[in-house]
């Protein structure tokens, strides 16, 4: 397990490993919570876990605590996009590519030729005719006119995981307490669109839960909702994969986790079945996902991003993957790479109101 630069006590680890997934979504969450690190060793109450959480992400250990909305399941369409920026423009080209609201991440990766990498999130085209996907390419359209450089669409073609744990030494050292099974039973409905109601809920929600002991009825009064209604939906959200998990979301980059490598591999198609979930089966493997080619450009149709606290470690768990890789196709060296980030160039999170508001009927 890692050691870490931020001083952290017992507690804080114990928060920090046990509840990365698997918060209670009940009316005063923090009880069961502290019952649940009662019985891991850490003595502590309800009242005094809710206020370490609080002071946790004010000291930004934590980057926030609630409901982790899977914005791909509340409308619109979002994509991995990557641009060759020649060196003596690369910032100018930065500064142009960071001014579209659309582009919601963009990195500096080491590669020769493809070096800057960034998503667009985009609500539903205004055009029933038309779909999320089509407004990417029209935005890409109007980066490429912007720069004067090609872009290289690299949508999702397939999810094998995507759950980013970043667990530390101490209390519960395999994050495996899972409290989601408390409060009301509920079930998920087909709907793919929201209600006026639900488009609220998710736009109170989308950066985080106040930090308070009863922090669902705290959402319930903002929005002027019955607190029932707010546990109810959250928790049929997470059963319908609109909120990918309830807990606390460390600054991986607080707890040491500096370096993160997106490995990428030309896998045979015959051979992404056993490959994809193999991969994803690994616990420092935080996203897992099929994407497409671009021939005589990019060879690669799967990624696997890795993160560690240093180079080393970095390298050693590439080559763990390297080595789950042979055990399903013989790989060549120039059958991957791995692309690490140099440089944060923007990181505003994805705009989850506007793709909520596309989708509410």
């Amino acid at each position: 397990m890692q050691e870490v630069d931020a001083d952290l006590t017992a507690l804080d680890r114990g928060i920090i490993n046990a509840f990365q997934g698997g918060f209670p979504v009940t009316e005063r969450p923090f009880e069961p919570a502290a019952d649940a690190l009662r019985e891991h060793g850490i003595d502590v109450t309800g009242r005094e876990l809710c206020e370490r959480v609080r002071e946790l992400d004010e000291e930004g250990i934590l980057s926030r605590f609630g409901a982790l909305v899977n914005a791909e399941e509340i409308g619109g369409a979002a994509s991995l996009v990557a641009m060759h920026a020649p060196e003596d423009r690369y910032d100018e080209i930065a500064e142009t590519v960071n001014e579209f609201t659309a582009v919601a991440h963009n990195y500096e990766r080491e590669h020769p030729h493809l070096n800057m990498w960034f998503v667009v999130s985009v609500a539903d085209h205004p055009d029933p005719d038309k779909d999320g996907a089509d407004r990417i390419d029209e935005v890409l359209a109007e980066i490429e006119a912007a720069t004067g450089q090609e872009t290289y669409n690299l949508p999702k073609v397939r999810e094998f995981h995507v759950g980013a744990k970043f667990l530390v030494d101490g209390p519960v050292p395999d994050g495996d307490v899972d409290l989601s099974d408390l409060g009301p039973a509920v079930s998920a409905s087909d709907r793919s669109t929201l209600t006026p109601d639900e488009r609220d809920l998710v736009v109170e929600i989308q950066g985080g839960l106040p930090i308070t002991e009863t922090p669902y009825a705290d959402v319930a009064a903002a929005i002027g909702a019955d607190t029932e209604w707010v546990i109810e939906t959250i928790k049929r959200f997470d059963a319908e994969g609109k909120v990918r998990r309830v807990g606390v979301i460390p600054n991986h980059y607080a707890l040491g986790y500096t370096e993160n490598g997106m490995t990428v591999w030309d896998v045979p198609e015959e051979a992404l079945d056993e490959v994809g979930p193999a991969v994803a089966g690994l616990d420092f493997v935080t996203h897992c996902y099929q994407r497409p080619r671009h021939a005589g450009v990019w060879e690669y149709n799967f990624f696997a991003m890795t993160h560690g606290r240093t180079e080393t470690e970095s390298e050693r768990r590439i080559a763990e993957v390297r080595e789950l890789m042979d055990e399903h196709w013989e790989v060549g060296e120039s059958d991957w790479d791995t692309l690490f980030s140099t440089r944060i160039l923007k990181k505003t999170g994805i705009r989850i109101a506007d793709r909520a508001d596309s989708n509410t009927a």
